[in-house]
């Protein structure tokens, strides 16, 4: 296959993500947008200089100069759109979180195994300059062995749409918006989480969206979680979706035995202080096209120039571990254990 034909669904906020990564990449070819609302989906088609748009779903997949779907609606509608487009043989790109629980993750799974088709969920966060180098630096031993890790996601909060804040669409508020980043990131630095102590909190009942409609919210907007690792080390989380100022899409610190790393902090991108060397040496970050890292990585693994990652099953490990955190806190913060996989 010389390029990919993509048909990008959805017409949120993080279309414009998505479809800038895809454009920096060669072989991929977005060729549709399809959004319930015509107008928004024509809109965003041109924006990206994208061909065609519509509102049809169901003849989408029918087309066989699509090869491969982005997802990126509503969390609710994930696992029943992911699984008509696996029996239609595309391959998937599937914004997170997965679902909203596990069970249904299971089922988009096994839905991909059955078609054969290659199933990723779109975590941009591991993607990034400075976390690559971070983990390679915890890898070769710059900073010693990892004792402690802490992981903050916090932000003021999406305005533009009031389904973040129904339960019936997003059971786990801020760990599943926000939270399901810092997991990730947390396990690909650190491994499999063992155990979890947990509290969640609903601090701002009501929200005023940007059109001046008042909603009611209905989920945690901020929790806190203590990991214990399976390897030993310790982690604490932070999740906010109601700080004004919030954080630069992550805070994460690696504290080791000869140092400690920090990213995205106010010393930068990346900044390491190593054990028998004065201050902090901030490394330079090379600049990529926003998104390209991460959808080059999805399209070769449908072309065969690498194999595919293991996305699916990160994303399910990840929503196990927000369902402790949601067994923890209506606990009291009692330590319960993540279900293995």
């Amino acid at each position: 296959m010389d390029r990919v034909g993509i048909a990008f669904v959805g017409t949120g906020f993080i279309a414009d993500y998505h479809l800038a990564g895809l454009n920096a990449v060669p072989r991929a070819d977005v060729r549709m947008v399809v959004g319930r609302d015509a107008a928004k989906a024509a809109a965003v088609a041109a924006r990206f200089g994208i061909p065609e748009s519509n509102t049809d779903f169901a003849a989408t997949l029918e087309r066989r100069d699509i090869h491969a779907v982005v997802i990126a609606t509503p969390d609710d509608m994930h696992e029943e759109m992911a699984a008509l487009a696996a029996a239609a043989g595309k391959a998937i790109l599937l914004q997170k979180p997965m679902a909203a629980d596990s069970a249904a993750c299971r089922r988009i799974i096994a839905a991909a195994k059955v078609a054969k088709i290659d199933l990723q969920i779109s975590f941009m966060h591991r993607y990034f300059e400075e976390f690559r180098m971070a983990k390679e630096l915890v890898a070769t031993g710059a900073i010693g062995d990892v004792t402690s890790l802490r992981i903050r996601n916090a932000t003021p909060g999406p305005d533009w749409a009031d389904w973040f804040f129904k339960k019936s669409r997003v059971a786990g508020g801020v760990v599943l918006q926000l939270g399901v980043h810092g997991i990730d990131l947390l396990l690909q630095m650190g491994g499999a989480v063992a155990q979890v102590s947990a509290t969640a909190a609903i601090l701002r009942p009501e929200r005023t969206l940007a059109d001046g409609r008042r909603v009611k919210v209905e989920n945690p907007d901020s929790a806190w979680a203590v990991y214990s690792l399976a390897n030993g080390t310790a982690a604490s989380h932070e999740m906010s979706m109601i700080e004004a100022k919030g954080c630069d899409r992550f805070r994460f610190e690696i504290y080791g035995t000869k140092g400690t790393i920090w990213l995205r902090s106010e010393l930068g991108p990346l900044a390491v202080s190593r054990s028998g060397r004065p201050g902090w040496e901030m490394p330079e970050v090379p600049m990529l096209p926003f998104g390209k890292r991460q959808h080059q990585a999805w399209i070769d693994g449908i072309v065969g120039a690498a194999s595919p990652e293991r996305t699916a099953q990160d994303a399910l490990d990840g929503i196990l571990i927000a369902e402790a955190i949601g067994r923890s806190s209506v606990s009291g913060g009692a330590r319960v254990a993540v279900e293995a996989t």
